[in-house]
This record gives C-alpha cells, sequence and structure tokens, in this order.
C-alpha cells in the first residue's frame, strides 16, 4: 500500500466502532505472530549455510512466506534459514510462537491444540519436531563434581501397531517385582553446576559396557563420579580411570561430606512429577522429554523465542 493512502486509513480507524476494531485486530494478528517468528528466525541465523553443500557462498533471493530465501553460489540451490532443520516444511508458523509458550508451561497435546485451533495430530506433531534438536542442547563436558544414577521407568509401547507382550491397560504394572526387562534405564548423570546428561541405555539392569558407551564420553577426565554403591559404577570407574566415591544407601548412608547423590536424585524426582502429567508416553519418545524437562529445569529457556532458537539448532544465543 502507498504511504499516503497508507495514512489515510489510520486516520480513519478512530471511526470504527468497538466491534470493527477487534475484528480488525483479529485479522491482523496472524500476520503480527509470522513477523515475530521470522524476526525470532532471521536474529538467530543471519548467515545459514547451504543445507546441501555445507557451503557460506550464498545471495539473497526473494523471500519465502516471510522468510529470506538464499541461493547457494557453489551448488546453485535455494533454501531458507529452516531448510535442512525439523522445522522444515511445518505449516501455520504466524502460532508457533504462541505453541511454544504452551510447551514452556507444559500444557498437553489436547490443550495447546484446543488453544490454537489446530488439530490434535498437528499439535503432536510440531511436540517433537521442536523438541528434536533441543535435546543435543547439553554442557560438553561434566566437571568437578558429578553424579550419576539409574532412573527407571516401566517401559511403554504406545502409539505401536504391534506389541511384543500382551498389551497392559492404563499403563499397567510390571509381572515381576524389582528391575526386570519391562523397565528402561535412564541414566542421569549431573555436575555440581548443574550440567546434565541424561542417556537411555536399554531395558533392565545398568551394566559398565553401557557406561563406557554414554557416560565416559562426557566426563571431564578430572572429574570425581560419586554415585551409589551399584558394582557397575565401580568397574567402570576402575577400567576408565576416574577417581570415584559412592555411598552405600544399603547401610543407610545418604551423606558422607561433599560425596552424595542427592542432586542427581532431586532431578529424579521432577522428572518423574513433571512426566506424570502426560499420563504415559511412550519410551521410544523419552528422549524428546527428557531434552524437555532439561530445558525447563530451573527455567534455563524462559522465552518461547530462545525455544525456537533451540528448535532450529542455535543454542549459542
Amino acid at each position: 500500500m502507498e504511504t499516503k493512502r497508507f495514512g489515510r486509513w489510520l486516520r480513519q480507524l478512530s471511526l470504527l466502532t468497538r466491534r470493527q476494531r477487534l475484528q480488525l485486530m483479529d485479522a491482523l494478528r496472524p500476520a503480527v505472530g509470522l513477523d515475530q517468528v521470522c524476526e525470532a528466525i532471521a536474529c538467530a541465523a543471519p548467515d545459514p549455510c547451504c543445507p546441501s553443500c555445507q557451503a557460506r557462498r550464498s545471495y539473497r533471493h526473494g523471500r519465502s512466506r516471510g522468510l529470506q530465501r538464499y541461493r547457494c553460489r557453489a551448488c546453485g540451490r535455494t533454501f531458507t534459514a529452516l531448510s535442512g532443520t525439523p522445522l522444515s516444511r511445518l505449516r501455520h508458523r504466524a502460532k508457533w510462537l504462541d505453541y511454544l509458550g504452551n510447551m514452556l508451561d507444559a500444557k498437553s497435546v489436547r490443550a495447546s491444540a484446543k488453544a490454537l485451533e489446530v488439530h490434535r495430530n498437528t499439535s503432536f506433531r510440531w511436540r517433537h519436531r521442536f523438541l528434536a534438536l533441543v535435546k543435543h542442547d547439553r554442557p560438553e563436558r561434566l566437571a568437578g563434581i558429578a553424579e550419576a544414577d539409574e532412573l527407571f521407568l516401566l517401559e511403554s509401547q504406545k502409539g505401536s501397531r504391534k506389541l511384543d507382550r500382551p498389551a497392559r491397560r492404563r499403563g499397567g504394572v510390571a509381572s515381576t517385582r524389582g528391575i526386570s526387562r519391562e523397565h528402561v534405564c535412564v541414566l542421569v548423570a549431573r555436575d555440581r553446576t548443574g550440567g546434565t546428561h541424561d542417556f537411555i541405555t536399554g531395558r533392565g539392569a545398568l551394566t559398565k559396557d553401557q557406561l563406557h558407551q554414554h557416560l565416559l564420553p562426557v566426563l571431564d577426565p578430572d572429574v570425581l563420579l560419586v554415585t551409589d554403591g551399584h558394582p557397575a559404577y565401580r568397574c567402570f570407574a576402575r577400567e576408565a580411570d576416574i577417581s570415584h566415591q559412592f555411598v552405600n544407601l544399603r547401610a543407610n548412608e545418604r551423606v558422607r561430606g561433599a560425596v552424595h547423590v542427592q542432586n542427581v536424585n532431586a532431578y529424579h524426582r521432577r522428572f518423574r512429577q513433571w512426566l506424570a502429567r502426560f499420563h504415559g508416553v511412550a519410551s521410544r519418545y523419552l528422549p524428546n522429554y527428557l531434552g524437555w524437562q532439561w530445558a525447563l529445569d530451573g527455567a534455563r529457556i524462559a522465552t518461547p523465542e530462545r525455544l525456537l532458537r533451540c528448535a532450529i539448532g542455535v543454542f549459542n544465543t
């Protein structure tokens, strides 16, 4: 619209009735939401590389649904900041920030779908697309004193077309007492600064080989590993030449000076309480929920814009 025509239009807004103003605001809200999303993406990735050849030699080539489009000088392909990310080809961008606000409030799939007036399948798809990269926003290493302990959740094949066991109603309980192959082991390691790593090690009890595979790459060589008395930790620490202390929970020893696993156990408790609101999640999606809880824990990610940047793989802003 021309500047003069737009000025005349603005001067006539005072003549609108209250109902007409509300209709105008409803009509403008999607465009404003889209602008906010595009601005957040542009600020997070001002100079994206080509997702096809990883080259950074590109030039501007028009716009695509509000986002700047680029053409790669090396391979000739066009792309945007969302190309090659889990958010590529998702629709209704104007509603993304409102949806991410619901995720920061840990709303359910159906509650978010109702609030944004989208289908529940769309809400479910968005949840896991947004979390696909968020779960990788972790510290490089755990240093100082790092606590490690396991969390066991009943294995769930929710949503699977074929089960390798009889179906359980309402989640059910394990057929045997104690830890068994019916449980999924979640290993959580957390240092005293709050840095956290978690791993789905598989079904059943934890083994030293799983510790070598998952825990060893994220531990600083000078770390002091503090655990309970599980023999797998002692064997792992001896083979990896890592300083190790443990508390004997069977002897009712909880704390011995700075040697305790209270921080990681408190994180377990917060995760269980938070996860309970979803009334059971499929085990295959547990890494996403662990990443979601890590993002929310201690308000580490406090704004929808920050969560959006993490969803496209930009963690340093």
